[in-house]
């Protein structure tokens, strides 16, 4: 998880401490290799078994009979209290008697998916009755046939599902995956390293020679990629092979011009925050937290487009507790449980009538545009579209191959 806010919110950033794109980030520092097959679940081909899509497939619901629902969701990611307790499922729990079974063992979505999927392609309960996967993982598991559609009448407050989130490449229609929360990439600077100037637009990141050997970009190909397919007008819902490798050959000219000194996961915050590196693709939440020391430090969305990722409920194949795990969507659906955990986690929260709560609670959560963006910047975001797996396959071993070579 990666903590998303602004400037007024330090004392929110110094409860979180683990931030989820770090978490996604520790596998890429040391298995940068294995990418290039299933984007980043080692030497695992996401076409190579169970490439084929299946019917999912329910199982007897036990909801009525078992009052629980087993979650598994990424590390920091919902709301905490001094004792270390969570207010909004214990509110669940005391409202519906449905005990929550919450671990937090969601460290990485192709790590989590190798755990998973010997289970799945062999037709067996995962022992979790819902999860939390980045938009392109699930994309892929609605490929495969892994996770079965919601049904909507358990979900009533879907009526408060943020409108411009109703229908989204990865899962047409919201058939599969409800969202939990969402952010943005775009580009950090620090002005001390750049002698004063902003740093606008990927243009300025990849040619602007006062910022040569000083510019770093992320490992998560969808991300990288995507700002510079944005900057060259391509919208990233209907990204093809052409347009993906013209995209990475400006990346490539880059790197070997040697405007880029290297790919990160998280690490680069801390490069960042010295200067030792001048500007970056960046995700929102990394940059606010930084800011804390450092409210110098600059963040631009681009005025072209912005990429936009979403982390997002999904009910797997044989879920023994449906009904009960859609209860908790549900529950969360309601503006004043999301607003718990939008204020401690600070991202972009997909509930209707969430500000509203905070503006009284704490309007400096409230009024930050990176939590609660407006229209305007909503409209600009674009989300990477739904890859075949040849296409998963090729587009990362081609990144690979810029990022390592």
């Amino acid at each position: 998880m990666s903590d998303r806010s602004a400037d007024p919110l330090l004392t929110s950033f110094a409860r979180s401490a683990i931030s989820r794109r770090a978490a996604l980030a520790g596998l890429a520092g040391t298995a940068v290799a294995g990418l290039l097959a299933g984007c980043g679940s080692p030497g695992r081909n996401p076409g190579a078994s169970g490439s084929a899509s299946r019917t999912p497939q329910s199982a007897p619901d036990k909801s009525d009979t078992d009052k629980v629902v087993n979650w598994s969701n990424w590390p920091e990611y919902i709301d905490v209290d001094d004792n270390g307790k969570h207010p909004s499922i214990q509110g669940f729990t005391k409202e519906t008697g449905i005990k929550v079974n919450y671990n937090e063992d969601y460290n990485d979505n192709d790590e989590f998916f190798a755990k998973v999927r010997p289970l799945l392609e062999a037709g067996q309960d995962t022992g979790r009755d819902t999860w939390i996967s980045t938009d392109w993982m699930v994309a892929r598991l609605v490929r495969l046939g892994y996770v079965q559609p919601l049904e909507y009448a358990n979900i009533p407050n879907l009526a408060n599902l943020e409108p411009s989130m109703k229908d989204v490449p990865f899962d047409p229609g919201r058939v599969y995956s409800l969202p939990w929360q969402s952010g943005f990439v775009g580009i950090a600077y620090n002005p001390k390293a750049t002698g004063g100037r902003k740093v606008t637009s990927v243009d300025q990141l990849l040619h602007d020679p006062t910022l040569k050997g000083k510019v770093t970009m992320l490992t998560e190909m969808r991300d990288t990629v995507g700002v510079v397919l944005i900057e060259q007008g391509v919208n990233l819902a209907d990204v093809t092979a052409e347009q993906f490798a013209a995209a990475l050959a400006v990346i490539q000219e880059a790197k070997d011009a040697g405007q880029i000194k290297g790919f990160t996961g998280n690490e680069y915050t801390k490069p960042l925050a010295s200067g030792d590196t001048a500007a970056c693709v960046a995700w929102t939440g990394d940059v606010v937290q930084l800011r804390a020391d450092n409210p110098a430090l600059g963040y631009t969305l681009s005025e072209k487009g912005i990429p936009m990722f979403s982390d997002n409920f999904v009910i797997p194949n044989l879920a023994q507790h449906k009904k009960n795990a859609e209860k908790l969507i549900d529950y969360y659906y309601r503006p004043e449980v999301m607003a718990l955990v939008a204020e401690y986690v600070n991202y972009i929260p997909p509930v209707v009538g969430v500000k509203d709560l905070l503006l009284k609670k704490d309007p400096d959560v409230a009024n930050n545009e990176l939590i609660f963006p407006n229209e305007a910047v909503l409209g600009r975001s674009q989300v990477f579209r739904a890859l075949t797996a040849a296409e998963e396959t090729d587009f990362n071993r081609q990144f690979q191959a810029v990022v390592t070579g």
